[in-house]
């Protein structure tokens, strides 16, 4: 039977994606860090799966815990940190990795190694969960809507908070320069570049990031020109000591706090589409979207180098997770 590993499973979104994972009935190994240990054998006894324990700085030890592994899913922020050396072990141990990382410096090594993941028959797929399979369902849906799409400018509404892994990822990258894809090429822009978005309750202003989606939504649509922003509410960037916050938001929060996207397609004659993306909060999307993409991978829907969810599963992936729907304004 094709088996998963989670590894980051004793983290925030890490327990809610096993727990998703076998909901499903998948063979199931929850993993990570050696000092997690006490947390990964409550959570394996929870769960009736298989614990392992290896620290990525040790690649024989990565090896051998990738033994019988079908697919990874890496939930260990940050990124930065774990997705190289678990992108370069599955790609030796012919395992296919997935991941929840919002971190540009993911996808920029999966198109760094999606010709040695194709030659070893194994598919990259970061972001198979969370704003990047929200947002490439959303852009591949409004590109269809104008003939010879040349421009894309989408923003996503985040909302209920921070977990504490998505502060310290978020707080690690705060350096890297904002860009923008022009005429198909990473390029900086001003970082104060603020701009409205509607996401259904009326104009809300949105500032400029650098988000995975520059390259995600242009290697899914072709669209030359793209450009990323994001819309907070419901409490600033946390502050302070990050590693003392709390795990992340409560189930209360999340349900209460549901999230949103906006984007602008203009097409080559002139026409312009926007269509909107309402979900549920984004820490429970991406721990769905995550086991799903798994679920579906272990069932064979899989090919070999760097994919995206929505060019994989179709545009339509987003709308098979809660309740989320796409309207057309």
């Amino acid at each position: 039977m094709n088996k998963l590993m989670v590894y980051g499973a004793a983290g925030y979104t890490g327990r809610m994606a096993s727990a998703n994972a076998r909901a499903h009935g998948l063979d199931l190994v929850v993993a990570g860090r050696p000092k997690d240990e006490p947390k990964l054998i409550s959570l394996a006894e929870e769960l009736g799966a298989e614990y392992r324990l290896f620290a990525l700085d040790d690649s024989h030890a990565t090896s051998e815990a990738l033994v019988g592994i079908t697919a990874v899913l890496n939930c260990a922020g940050p990124f930065m940190r774990t997705a190289e050396p678990l992108m370069r072990a599955c790609i030796a141990e012919r395992v296919h990795y997935l991941d929840i990382a919002a971190e540009l410096d993911s996808y920029r090594l999966a198109e760094e190694l999606a010709q040695a993941a194709q030659a070893a028959g194994v598919m990259l797929l970061p972001g198979s969960g969370g704003s990047v399979a929200m947002l490439g369902s959303l852009a591949a849906h409004a590109a269809k809507r104008v003939p010879a799409p040349t421009k894309l400018s989408i923003a996503l509404h985040v909302a209920g908070g921070f977990s504490r892994g998505s502060a310290i990822s978020a707080s690690e990258n705060l350096t890297t320069e904002t860009l923008h894809r022009v005429d198909g090429a990473l390029v900086a822009r001003n970082a104060e570049m603020v701009r409205d978005f509607d996401f259904g309750s009326g104009p809300a202003t949105s500032f400029a990031v650098t988000l995975p989606d520059l390259i995600t939504i242009w290697r899914a649509t072709d669209i030359p020109n793209i450009e990323t922003f994001v819309h907070v509410t419901g409490g600033a960037f946390p502050e302070g000591d990050l590693a003392a916050m709390p795990d992340g938001p409560t189930l209360a929060e999340r349900v209460a706090n549901r999230y949103h996207a906006a984007v602008e397609v203009t097409g080559k004659d002139g026409a312009v589409a926007r269509s909107i993306l309402d979900t549920i909060n984004g820490y429970t999307f991406t721990a769905i979207a995550s086991a799903e993409a798994a679920r579906r991978v272990l069932g064979g829907e899989e090919r070999p180098g760097f994919h995206t969810p929505a060019a994989l599963f179709g545009d339509g992936f987003a709308e098979t997770i809660g309740d989320t729907r796409i309207v057309d304004l």
